[in-house]
């Protein structure tokens, strides 16, 4: 079969509206953070934290928007949850923002952690790539690295939040295991790129990051 531009588009639409469809699969459960929906209300421009003991999220300009759900089918609702849940329990505040000027993760981690009160911070990708972050790194170094989107859970997610939060309390923790997936490159690469194609859409340069208020509906 011949892959012209009207094919291609097909393909990428079929994409886009399987990532939008209810996933019933197991990686789409929360792993301890209840149910319900979670809002992420624009609030204005980002601001300096000065809480020592904060931590903040960085999320990508169509987080929650155009994709809503991360390459395996974990809902952006877990993904929240699940980090929150943990930097809570890692003892620490957090923050979430929307970085507008960029959806490389690194850095959107980046810029979390200038914000941040601490200087820790979280960067994610609709996609489920993510990084703990320090503001007195460069951007593409990182504390803890989380490249493969495919084997990220719930729990995985849950962790990060510990761990940034422990960063944040001048602790040194173990990192976060992860599982590692020699297939998932050329199992999931198309999907990657038509993601982050879509998520590039929504960047707007030189945009000043977003505060965000995130509300809890129903569940736990």
């Amino acid at each position: 079969m011949e892959i012209n531009d009207s094919v291609l588009r097909r393909i990428v639409e079929e994409v886009i509206k399987g990532m939008a469809a209810p996933s019933a699969g197991p990686a789409a459960r929360p792993a301890t953070a209840g149910e319900g929906e979670v809002a992420l209300v624009e609030k204005g421009p980002a601001q300096q934290g000065r809480d020592a003991t904060e931590v903040v999220v960085g999320i990508t300009p169509a987080f929650g928007k155009r994709l809503t759900k991360s390459i395996i089918g974990v809902p952006y609702q877990v993904i929240i949850r699940e980090l929150l849940a943990g930097i809570e329990e890692g003892g620490a505040k957090s923050r979430v923002i929307r970085v507008m000027k960029t959806a490389d993760c690194a850095f959107v981690g980046y810029e979390a952690a200038k914000l941040s009160g601490s200087g820790v911070g979280v960067g994610v990708q609709t996609r489920g790539t993510a990084v703990i972050h320090h503001k007195d790194l460069l951007p593409l170094s990182n504390l803890e690295l989380f490249s493969q989107s495919p084997v990220m859970t719930g729990d995985v997610f849950r962790a990060i939040g510990r761990n940034a939060a422990r960063y944040a309390k001048g602790e040194t923790p173990v990192p976060v295991p992860t599982l590692q997936d020699p297939m998932a490159r050329p199992r999931y690469q198309a999907k990657s790129a038509v993601m982050h194609t879509e998520e590039c859409k929504f960047v707007v340069d030189d945009a000043k990051s977003i505060e965000l208020e995130v509300q809890f509906k129903g569940g736990n």
